[in-house]
């Protein structure tokens, strides 16, 4: 007889979560991202996406409910080593790294998980920062200070940053806020090619607008209030009802092919 083969681990396993401050934030959600996904998590603002984002990075710390991710369980691991696995783009990284840091060496933090670096990188690490950041078309300021470069290309840098341990997840929280529209596209577009990338991470992208589902992202996550609204694959989940009931507003999905984008309208005549 023969054996077959076991599934997979999931890059991540979220069961029953719970996040309470002075309110509750996340009301027992459960989620799984599997290899191969990539994942939009979408809600308003205040749905509880960024707490969901900090619990998985060990940043913030859950009430109740199990977090695993990459096989490890919070509480049983050190978060701190398990960052090194996971590529991280958030716009708080942004003000908390020195103005004169260069490009290159924002990059070059990433294998480590930190920020500003206290010894110039190795030749080694030099290299493939380099290489990175050409990628992502942002070779020419490698020597640039971080004080000096637009958001589009702080936001560049950091996912060059983020992806330079080759990391199986990659989480990105709102990278197209405060973008032009310029900048915004070519943004995703890029982010697009590297979800195409053979053997890249699994991608997990957080925002508010469905404009950014760009045809690589397989999956979505619903959240409204801190409570999952739906899940699962694009194809079955993205609809007006859902999108409807995770806005609390009657609104028009509209679906462009070639390639595969969509837009939400929303009705006039609303205050």
């Amino acid at each position: 007889m023969t054996r077959r083969a076991s599934a997979p681990s999931p890059v991540l396993d979220v069961r029953g979560l719970v996040v309470r401050r002075d309110q509750t934030i996340l009301h027992g959600l459960d989620w799984t991202v599997r290899p191969g996904e990539h994942w939009v998590v979408l809600g308003p603002n205040g749905c509880g996406k960024t707490s969901l984002l900090g619990a998985l990075t060990g940043y913030l710390v859950p009430t109740s409910g199990t977090i695993e991710v990459l096989g490890a369980t919070f509480g049983r691991t050190d978060w701190r080593e398990l960052r090194k696995r996971i590529g991280f783009v958030s716009n708080s990284l942004i003000r908390r790294i020195e103005p004169e840091e260069t490009a290159l060496e924002v990059v070059a933090s990433g294998p480590e998980a930190m920020l500003n670096l206290w010894h110039p990188p190795g030749p080694k690490l030099r290299r493939a920062s380099l290489a990175l950041l050409r990628r992502w078309g942002c070779g020419a300021l490698a020597d640039r200070p971080w004080g000096v470069l637009s958001q589009g290309e702080r936001q560049r840098v950091l996912i060059a940053r983020a992806l330079l341990g080759r990391p199986p997840l990659l989480l990105l929280d709102e990278p197209c806020a405060g973008l032009d529209p310029v900048a915004r596209r070519l943004l995703l577009d890029a982010i697009e090619r590297e979800a195409r990338r053979p053997r890249g991470p699994a991608l997990v992208l957080i925002t508010h607008h469905i404009e950014e589902i760009t045809p690589a992202f397989t999956h979505a996550l619903f959240l409204r209030a801190g409570r999952r609204i739906a899940s699962g694959r694009i194809v079955s989940t993205l609809s007006e009802e859902t999108l409807a009931e995770t806005f609390a507003a009657p609104v028009r999905l509209v679906r462009r092919s070639r390639p595969r984008r969509f837009e939400l309208e929303v009705p006039s005549g609303r205050s």
